[in-house]
């Protein structure tokens, strides 16, 4: 991954943690996926934790100068918030959504 693109990842998962996300986590999807460099996957406690830190987020985003393609004013709160900023993917999800759905080990099986 670019340097660059490790640093504004690594930037947004210390903004996660800050804001009460736990296990926040960076997977590398390069040379796996041509649409995107990296997920950002953090867990959040409740529907509002989801809204607030997904409401939040945004002034990180713009300071780390990374452009949002999927921009929603109010979250759905349905335990999965996606954010696209092109390199960057960043997943808001509850427990049983990130368990169900297993991202880190999906992408894993790629890398092995």
């Amino acid at each position: 991954m670019e340097d660059t693109i490790i640093t504004k990842a690594e930037a947004i998962g210390r903004f996660l943690e800050e804001h009460r996300c736990s296990d926040v986590s960076i997977v590398d999807l390069r040379p796996d996926c041509s649409w995107t460099d990296c997920f950002v996957i953090a867990t959040v406690s409740s529907s509002a934790h989801l809204r607030g830190v997904a409401h939040q987020i945004w002034g990180e985003l713009n300071t780390l100068g990374l452009e949002v393609a999927n921009r929603h004013k109010n979250p759905d709160g349905e335990g999965w918030e996606l954010i696209d900023c092109g390199d960057i993917i960043i997943h808001l999800m509850s427990s049983e959504m990130r368990e169900f759905y297993s991202l880190e080990k999906l992408w894993q099986r790629l890398e092995d």
